[in-house]
């Protein structure tokens, strides 16, 4: 059987100020289609200031719902070709 290549791109943008981080996650698929995903940390007042914290929090908050909707997308196609209702897909599987 032939093995096939693929790859995809994932882009993050963080936008901050002293207190939030929030983070936008973007792929696009070869199918031509984009998911999206958002994620956002805050840091308490007794904390002290480490945007690179904050940056990784919201960040994997955002890949996490990115990777929600890429199981909920993938299991609409699974439901679309076999013509009823499959298992939920979940992320630890």
């Amino acid at each position: 059987m032939p093995q096939t290549s693929v790859g995809w791109h994932v882009e993050l943008e963080f936008n901050e100020d002293t207190r939030h981080t929030r983070a936008a996650a973007l792929v696009r698929l070869a199918d031509g289609s984009e998911i999206r995903g958002h994620g956002a940390a805050s840091r308490a007042p007794a904390d002290s200031n480490q945007p690179r914290v904050g940056e990784e929090i919201a960040g994997a908050r955002a890949l996490n719902e990115l990777a929600t909707k890429l199981l909920e997308k993938a299991h609409g196609e699974i439901d679309a070709v076999s013509g009823r209702t499959s298992h939920p897909l979940h992320m630890d599987r």
